[in-house]
């Protein structure tokens, strides 16, 4: 599976929660409140990285861990979208920076130290 598979299945999700939120509460989640889902998705990932870590117990962590960071991918996924943001652009860009900034600052550290 590829990026656009991955946002394109996310995307097919959200239009189902749309469908169930619209007969639930009359409306859709606007992006803040798919913002709040995601950080409470960020505290309960927290706590599961602790129980991989051996610092808190939780049965079950590893399938729960993975269940979580999936529920993370793609709540990151739908925010892009609704945002107009074109993740898989940004991120191939941001990388890229980011790793030019890391071997420069290695280069740096090796050529004087």
């Amino acid at each position: 599976m590829d990026f656009s598979d991955l946002e394109k299945s996310a995307l097919q999700l959200n239009a189902l929660y749309e469908q169930l939120e619209t007969l639930r509460y009359g409306r859709v989640w606007t992006t803040q409140e798919l913002a709040l889902g995601f950080v409470g998705d960020v505290g309960d990932l927290a706590k599961l990285i602790q129980a991989e870590a051996g610092v808190r117990t939780i049965d079950d962590h590893k399938a729960k861990l993975g269940h979580e960071l999936s529920d993370c991918l793609w709540s990151i996924l739908v925010l892009a979208n609704k945002c107009g943001i074109d993740l898989e652009a940004e991120f191939v860009k941001n990388t890229r920076e980011i790793a030019a900034h890391v071997a420069g600052e290695l280069e740096g550290q090796t050529s004087t130290g």
